[in-house]
């Protein structure tokens, strides 16, 4: 049925729905071409939001959804063999990780757990939330300046949030 005062025949199904793949553009895989996702390395992990909403709180005060961000975090190394977290922050609207993997897992499927596991929890008290964005922006860490940089930038996210290129009012 459409909305009142609409003079469209269509669903509301067929005019809402999120996931109507036709209306919009193939998106891009972001994985690293040619790059083993199994390899034993260190990786720079953000995941944002859906619509990059702030719903985990503010920098250095996460509320309840943050705490739940936060302890998905937490529980990666005891459901993922192999892997370590070294570093994380939970900033209002995404997450930082720098994470170790020894090779035994999968970088993609260590991530799509974590999500889906943190989108269990949350929907249990809010199941209509879109927790997150669709994949995850990942960078390969090359070498020990990189590992320093991104331990810092991690580190300094909070503090400089208005400056983040996340930063919504």
């Amino acid at each position: 049925m459409p909305p009142p005062g609409s003079n469209d025949d269509r669903t509301v199904r067929e005019m809402y729905n999120p996931y109507d793949t036709e209306k919009y553009p193939k998106r891009k895989n972001p994985r690293l071409k040619a790059y083993d996702y199994t390899s034993e390395n260190y990786y720079f992990i953000t995941i944002c939001t859906y619509d990059k909403l702030c719903i985990f709180g503010v920098p250095g005060q996460m509320n309840p959804l943050g705490e739940i961000a936060e302890q998905g975090i937490l529980k990666i190394p005891e459901h993922c063999e192999g892997i370590k977290i070294d570093k994380y922050v939970v900033m209002p609207n995404h997450v930082h990780l720098l994470v170790y993997s020894n090779g035994k897992r999968d970088i993609k499927t260590v991530i799509g757990s974590y999500k889906s596991y943190v989108t269990r929890l949350i929907h249990k008290e809010y199941p209509e939330l879109r927790v997150w964005q669709e994949s995850f922006h990942d960078h390969i860490v090359r070498n020990e300046r990189g590992y320093q940089n991104i331990w810092l930038y991690i580190d300094s996210n909070p503090a400089n949030w208005e400056k983040d290129c996340f930063f919504i009012k």
